[in-house]
């Protein structure tokens, strides 16, 4: 078998056992925190967000096995992907018009107007892509701080008569984060 064949084979050979793993390990939660995750799983888009929620309700395993998981059962559109395919096709677009107006297929001034037309859309699609991606990073980044401060709190009262309430009380916190937009 050709190198490529081999390597795709072991990674879909991995990705069957990373969901096996972690199904095994959804499958033993008690069914509200197992219906809470495939809540969380099912309504959002980025990978972050499963992790943190499947370590925030115990998993200690790798974030692999999550997001292998996450792809076999809920698949995502890549949205991502979508917008920078679009961003080159419009810069192309835009190279073939400039061509068009320097060999004389298209009129000067209507073509000089277009372009400044499809630069504008292009401008917007780049703020599009800067608005997603700094939306979904500043998202992870308050999910792994309050994810770090529910665990430090925990750990700071371990065995202690608190340790329901407070754990309670991060559940409802980490609920109320997940969801706020």
């Amino acid at each position: 078998m050709k190198k490529e064949t081999t390597s795709n084979l072991r990674k879909d050979i991995d990705s069957d056992i990373n969901v096996k793993t972690f199904q095994h390990w959804l499958d033993n939660l008690d069914s509200a925190s197992r219906e809470c995750f495939k809540t969380v799983a099912d309504d959002t888009y980025t990978r972050n967000r499963g992790d943190l929620n499947a370590k925030f309700i115990g998993n200690d395993g790798r974030n692999i096995c999550v997001d292998d998981w996450v792809n076999a059962v809920y698949p995502k559109p890549n949205h991502l992907k979508v917008l920078l395919h679009e961003i080159n096709e419009m810069q192309e677009d835009i190279r073939k018009l400039r061509e068009d107006i320097e060999n004389f297929a298209v009129k000067r001034d209507a073509g000089v107007a277009r372009i400044a037309q499809m630069q504008k859309e292009l401008r917007g699609t780049i703020a599009q892509v800067d608005s997603f991606v700094s939306s979904k990073d500043r998202k992870g980044l308050l999910l792994a701080g309050a994810d770090r401060a529910l665990r430090e709190l925990t750990s700071v009262f371990k065995d202690d008569p608190i340790e329901g309430p407070l754990s309670e009380a991060g559940m409802s916190i980490w609920a109320k984060i997940q969801f706020e937009e």
